[in-house]
């Protein structure tokens, strides 16, 4: 299922949704797109470096610090940012009409941080040193953030999805049940992962889950008693 859109008007026009946006998209055509081989050697997070267990030679670019900053800004290929960006935009301006633009900025950016510690921690327990080396990157981490506060603020919104089984449906979802399956999927193949390991790296499936309790955990202190609009039924 790919969401398509929402039904939730915003009071303000999203700026910080769009400059995030706009930061990633302009990351990965200017910077990226060139070598992208290269931008992941030099700004993508290694979980080895956390614990300094990578092989000799491994960790050729910045340290960690750094890194689990500029990896929330980077990503794959066209359908790995495109999907990420999309997800954002649709999600992404209801949280921040919510909680107000500064509080939505700190709250994206710590749940990137909550998803690469939750992915770092089992990646380091579960994996070997040169799976440790694999470089993460991708918003999909505090994306995953903003969908756990969506999903607590908003329940009931609908989201129009587009699905594909041999012929095309657009139907519209409630919110609980479009974010509660994604969730549960994220569930599942991270324990999936961790018994078959997807050889050369993978989707981090624990980033999302990290990102995504973060979000439900914390949407409310950052929303300080703020309510989202109402749905529109129109």
């Amino acid at each position: 299922m790919l969401p398509l859109k929402d039904n939730v008007p915003t009071r303000h026009f999203p700026i910080v949704t769009v400059l995030l946006i706009a930061v990633n998209a302009a990351v990965w055509i200017f910077y990226q797109l060139p070598d992208l081989d290269a931008s992941a050697r030099e700004l993508a997070y290694q979980p080895c470096e956390f614990d300094d267990s990578c092989l000799p030679g491994g960790a050729v670019g910045e340290d960690w610090p750094l890194t689990s900053v500029t990896s929330m800004f980077m990503h794959g290929d066209w359908l790995h940012i495109g999907g990420n960006m999309l997800f954002l935009w649709i999600f992404g301006n209801n949280v921040e009409d919510t909680m107000g633009r500064v509080k939505y900025l700190v709250f994206y950016l710590g749940a990137g941080f909550a998803a690469t510690a939750l992915q770092t921690a089992v990646t380091l327990q579960t994996s070997t040193p040169a799976e440790g080396a694999i470089p993460n990157l991708g918003a999909s981490g505090a994306v995953s953030g903003v969908l756990g506060a969506y999903l607590l603020l908003l329940p009931h919104a609908r989201v129009r999805v587009l699905i594909f089984m041999i012929i095309i449906f657009f139907p519209e979802v409630p919110a609980f049940l479009f974010l509660g399956f994604w969730f549960l999927f994220q569930l599942w193949e991270g324990g999936v992962s961790l018994t078959h390991p997807e050889a050369g790296g993978g989707v981090a499936f624990f980033a999302h889950i990290g990102g995504f309790v973060f979000g439900m955990l914390l949407v409310y202190v950052f929303a300080a008693g703020r309510r989202p609009l109402r749905p529109s039924h129109h």
